[in-house]
């Protein structure tokens, strides 16, 4: 961990990014001098959480402290499974309600909103299991990701000249998003008809629908098929390049490293430990939580013929559990055969 390092991100956002840097760079500047600590204090945070907690029954699921998302970056949420990346995404886009706590975006609280009116303020979010309307078509589930629909009313639903000319707007912007994400060949076929990868990137290309400033994906990655998944992480950097504020779960290390410029790890609802990718690795709570204790270090001989030898000895007592009594070894009784 560095020593004492002095969070200077903002004034590097402006020496080493400037105006025209690429939204990586800002995001990567922003972050680079900042300690690696719980809780710590962002350059320009988009969301800040406080006190979150949220129980079920006489389980903690979450209870966060402290937290910011910075900006214009990607976040990678990572831990084991339990830990509360999903309850606090519900938490955090008004698909649930905590016990207590505040959290906010841009300063106003998000507390007791319903998921539309998160939506609504610009936060988003993907599923771990899609969510895609199988029995309509991909064009049509792309127009539901669509804000402020006038056809949406009834009575100028009746009066087609008030509402044509926007749904036209919003088929030609779904669209642009399929080709981008080159479903465009796949618009008139049914949702249910799409490989599980397909599912993820109309899910994706839908929330992009609404014009959001934060999108929040809940293990974008997981069961997409390989030849899908550079094109899944093509795309989430590509929304910060565009000026997003990504917030991800993820189980690959591999891809946690590859894209996040910010990494948190949950462990038993708590917030274990923040810092760039290159640090999670040397944090030693991180490592007992969640990597495992060998993580990334060699085995010594004398801990390798332990290992093996308890391995050997589990293995013998399964397959011959009679020698356990066999001559030479005392019996139950405490006397030797």
């Amino acid at each position: 961990m560095p020593a004492e390092p002095t969070p200077t991100g903002a004034h590097a956002l402006s020496t080493t990014g400037g105006a025209g840097a690429a939204p990586q760079r800002l995001a990567q500047a922003a972050l680079r001098d900042l300690p690696w600590e719980v809780g710590i204090a962002k350059p320009d945070p988009a969301i800040v959480v406080d006190g979150v907690v949220r129980t079920f029954g006489g389980l903690t699921a979450v209870s966060v402290d402290h937290l910011e998302i910075q900006r214009g970056g990607i976040t990678g949420l990572i831990g084991p499974n339990g830990a509360g990346k999903t309850t606090l995404f519900n938490l955090l886009t008004g698909f649930d309600q905590p016990d207590g706590g505040t959290w906010s975006f841009d300063g106003r609280p998000l507390g007791k909103l319903a998921p539309h009116q998160v939506a609504r303020l610009g936060v988003v979010r993907t599923f771990q299991l899609t969510k895609a309307l199988s029995r309509l078509t991909v064009l049509q589930n792309m127009l539901l990701g669509a804000q402020g629909q006038k056809g949406e009313s009834f009575l100028r639903a009746l009066v087609p000249g008030t509402w044509r000319a926007q749904e036209k707007a919003n088929t030609e912007k779904a669209m642009e998003l399929l080709r981008r994400f080159k479903l465009d060949a796949k618009k008139d076929d049914f949702a249910g008809t799409l490989s599980g990868g397909q599912r993820k990137l109309l899910e994706m290309a839908r929330a992009l629908m609404s014009d959001p400033q934060v999108v929040m994906l809940d293990e974008p990655m997981a069961g997409v098929n390989p030849a899908l998944t550079q094109s899944l992480l093509g795309h989430v950097k590509d929304l910060r390049e565009q000026g997003m504020t990504v917030v991800f779960v993820e189980h690959d290390m591999d891809v946690v490293r590859d894209i996040s410029d910010w990494v948190v790890v949950m462990a038993a609802g708590k917030v274990i430990a923040e810092g760039p990718p290159e640090s999670i690795s040397q944090n030693q709570a991180v490592v007992d939580a969640y990597l495992g204790a060998h993580h990334d270090a060699a085995l010594t001989i004398e801990e390798e013929d332990r290992v093996l030898a308890e391995a050997e000895e589990s293995i013998s007592r399964e397959e011959h559990p009679d020698d356990l009594r066999r001559p030479g070894r005392p019996d139950e009784k405490g006397t030797d055969r």
